[in-house]
């Protein structure tokens, strides 16, 4: 009985000009903004969380002041909201778009819901780790990848809805008791601490620095991979697409080198802000927290 590995079928000679479509042009600017608002949000957000240090004072001049940061923390906010809302309408169109019912579109094979295959590959790669067993051949979704589209929503519904309740609070207060002003505040400050250490270390480690992504996976900025690296990181999906033709359908021109390096900038600009915030907050937590 042969293995997903061997069941996988080969790489087709196509030109090294020519990528596979993976994120399209929305799912690529709508990243895009994430990050610039996440960042922004962090930044402001954990300059006025750790007000106490000399780094977040240093790091709030830069912004013009503490009230000058509130102000880019909230305008940061409102991007970030639209963002969601925008995705959330995108998934209305993109299911009318394919026909299908909401139970097929939300548990389909191709979905961001977890399933059964999940928890295989989450076993799976577990022996992988501790070369008990092969690397599983990961789908068009790995497990990861859906905690973290998962994650947002999370943070939307937790750090969104408090951030709202602080933002406007005599609105809230119409309806719930002014002691929840104080509940929102802890609840939003330490869920966006949590948010802000999970993003950077983890996701960051998921995404570009992981052995065979370092130093850089650019391509939900390019949109494109090549068919090389489609086969070896998802190979079920690569076999799925040979088997329904679908492959050379989805092939479009790659980017050229100079593109690739303006994007590299950016993604280590954001890797670079990132890890830097981690350290100063792992500093304000150990030698200057109250």
């Amino acid at each position: 009985m042969t293995s997903p590995e061997e069941q996988t079928p080969p790489v087709m000679e196509i030109p090294e000009d020519r990528h596979y479509m993976r994120f399209s042009r929305l799912n690529r600017l709508l990243h895009v903004l994430m990050i610039v608002s996440f960042i922004s949000l962090a930044l402001t957000g954990m300059s006025l969380k750790f007000s106490y240090t000399t780094w977040a004072a240093v790091m709030s001049r830069f912004f013009g002041g503490f009230e000058s940061a509130g102000y880019v923390h909230r305008f940061a906010a409102a991007v970030m909201i639209g963002v969601f809302i925008t995705h959330i309408v995108d998934l209305f169109r993109r299911k009318k778009q394919d026909g299908v019912s909401w139970r097929g579109f939300i548990f389909g094979k191709n979905s961001m819901m977890f399933n059964k295959k999940d928890l295989q590959d989450l076993i799976a790669s577990v022996k992988w780790f501790i070369g008990k067993g092969e690397r599983p051949p990961y789908s068009r979704w790995t497990y990861w990848e859906k905690f973290d589209y998962f994650a947002v929503f999370w943070g939307m519904m937790v750090i969104g809805s408090t951030g709202l309740t602080l933002w406007f609070p005599e609105l809230f207060t119409n309806v719930f008791p002014g002691w929840m002003i104080n509940v929102a505040s802890i609840i939003h400050s330490d869920e966006a601490l949590l948010a802000v250490g999970f993003i950077f270390t983890v996701h960051f480690f998921n995404t570009h620095l992981r052995p065979e992504k370092f130093p850089m996976d650019t391509v939900i900025f390019t949109g494109r991979m090549s068919v090389e690296e489609l086969a070896e990181d998802k190979p079920a999906e690569f076999a799925e697409l040979v088997e329904s033709g679908n492959l050379e359908k989805n092939l479009v021109e790659a980017y050229p080198p100079i593109v690739i390096r303006a994007i590299r900038f950016f993604g280590w600009t954001a890797v670079a802000l990132g890890l830097g915030m981690v350290g100063l907050i792992i500093y304000g937590m150990v030698f200057a927290y109250r």
